[in-house]
């Protein structure tokens, strides 16, 4: 019973690798060959070929070993192939994509990323109108708030109006969305009537009836094209080129928000505000930008508008030279209010809140740092000449000092020497004078110390009957009296001592005096 369930675990182990190995099974390259040299030879077999074909259009890399290498790494990343210029294409920027779909040209204007431009291809291959059936296909529609889009209510497929709806859609897919009902229970939802179109502006609940129904191509193609620039647009990888090509007087206004982040949140939503509030000024549009979209370029911007994207920011940008100037939000502490926002967007278009004044200010404090560093420099060069005459004047007065310091050190010594040997003769004198008279000296107290103690020894003997106390302090008495003695011999002794030193010193002076007038 025990080995069985041995087994069974074994078993069931494998069977957990095998479900491993197929959750984990990444696709990989099948041996098809998805990438062509277009030329002017091939280009119509290869476009007979495929429904759809990208074509990746750019200089040729010729004998540059750097440039081919570049280019076969696009080529790998894009998984698209080289083309050439081709007439009906109208190719004629270098390192752009499009993409041939029917009779339909389509440029991609996004990031130069793979997953961004498979993202974008996928789209382009779907319809360009999405039909709306019903309430769930309804929610949908109506949670897509970033792009522009576009919804009408037509009778049925075969009605001219929603195939004059369906070309205009073609013009300009897969930017803007179209949609299309038949079902009149949606139109009511959405406040629709028969052959009616409504436009709707990103992040604008309300939509636009576009007036003058029924339509033809050419006015729906038209009243697009006219307000195809959003009062609030969102940069995305796969448009990033064409909005930030699309700019006002060459400058952009950039709101950066984190939608994820509660500040950037709020800050988004002062923004749809402003620009619900703002929807009929055709000079306003302004760019916002999450982050979260582009995190390899977050130290770039940082670096080159030199602002902090932890925190939301919004700023008038140069589009040519990316000059830029900011509205101090006090790193998302202080918010503008909605008022305060419009108020500042209004100096912006007015030219008071310009980059370029901005960019002056900095040329004019840098003429001021260059202006203190030269006046620096001036009196830098004052004090070292300053500092060098004094040296100079030190240095004569050091050697003029030297020179008498080296005569009297001459004098000096000269003295010195017969000095010294005056002096060592005196002292030799003196030195065996003192000798014999402390010599005598000694021998007298001596003798007198012998006197004494025999008297002393007397006068205890006699009276050796008297109590102890009496002879303790008699002994006490003679001790005494023994020391006075002794000290009073000795001060005799030092001041005879003393005496003969200043008779000697007063001798060796006038020897000396005598000596210096015979030197004279």
């Amino acid at each position: 019973m025990k080995w069985t369930w041995v087994l069974v675990a074994v078993l069931v182990s494998f069977g957990g690798l095998s479900l491993a190995k197929d959750s984990l099974d990444f696709p990989e390259y099948d041996g098809k060959d998805r990438v062509h040299d277009l030329n002017a030879k091939n280009y119509k077999s290869v476009m007979r070929k495929y429904d759809v074909m990208v074509v990746y259009y750019h200089d040729h890399p010729a004998s540059n070993r750097v440039a081919q290498r570049q280019f076969e790494i696009e080529e790998l990343a894009l998984e698209v192939g080289l083309g050439v210029s081709w007439p009906r294409a109208r190719l004629d920027e270098s390192d752009s994509i499009f993409i041939f779909i029917d009779d339909e040209v389509i440029e991609y204007d996004g990031e130069l990323a793979a997953d961004t431009l498979v993202e974008f291809i996928y789209d382009v291959l779907e319809d360009p109108v999405e039909i709306i059936d019903n309430n769930r296909e309804l929610k949908g529609f109506e949670n897509i708030e970033e792009d522009i889009k576009l919804v009408g209510y037509f009778k049925s497929h075969k009605s001219e109006h929603f195939e004059a709806f369906a070309d205009a859609a073609e013009e300009f897919h897969p930017h803007i969305k179209f949609f299309a009902t038949f079902n009149a229970k949606v139109a009511r939802e959405l406040e629709l009537k028969l052959n009616e179109v409504d436009f709707y502006e990103p992040f604008i609940e309300d939509p636009v009836v576009i007036p003058g129904k029924p339509y033809s191509e050419k006015e729906l193609v038209k009243f697009i094209e006219a307000n195809d620039r959003p009062t609030l647009r969102k940069l995305q990888p796969h448009n990033m080129y064409e909005i930030w090509e699309d700019d006002i007087d060459g400058e952009h206004i950039i709101a950066f928000a984190e939608e994820s982040d509660p500040d950037g949140y709020e800050f988004l939503e002062i923004l749809k505000k402003v620009a619900e509030d703002n929807t009929d000024n055709p000079d306003l549009s302004i760019v916002w930008i999450d982050p979260d979209d582009f995190p390899l370029l977050l130290p770039h911007w940082e670096k080159t508008f030199d602002i902090d994207l932890d925190h939301p920011q919004i700023g008038v940008v140069e589009a040519d030279d990316a000059d830029s100037v900011w509205l101090d939000m006090d790193d998302g502490e202080d918010l503008p209010s909605v008022d305060e926002l419009e108020d500042w967007l209004e100096d912006a278009l007015s030219g008071e809140v310009d980059p370029d004044e901005d960019d002056d200010d900095d040329d004019d404090d840098d003429d001021d740092d260059d202006d203190d560093d030269d006046d620096d420099d001036d009196d830098d060069d004052d004090d070292d000449d300053d500092d060098d005459d004094d040296d100079d004047d030190d240095d004569d007065d050091d050697d003029d000092d030297d020179d008498d310091d080296d005569d009297d050190d001459d004098d000096d010594d000269d003295y010195d020497v017969d000095d010294d040997d005056d002096d060592d003769d005196d002292d030799d004198d003196d030195d065996d004078d003192d000798d014999d008279d402390d010599d005598d000296d000694d021998d007298d107290d001596d003798d007198d110390d012998d006197d004494d103690d025999d008297d002393d020894d007397d006068d205890d003997d006699d009276d050796d009957d008297d109590d102890d106390d009496d002879d303790d302090d008699d002994d006490d008495d003679d001790d005494d009296d023994d020391d006075d003695d002794d000290d009073d011999d000795d001060d005799d002794d030092d001041d005879d001592d003393d005496d003969d030193d200043d008779d000697d010193d007063d001798d060796d002076d006038d020897d000396d005096d005598d000596d210096d007038d015979d030197d004279d």
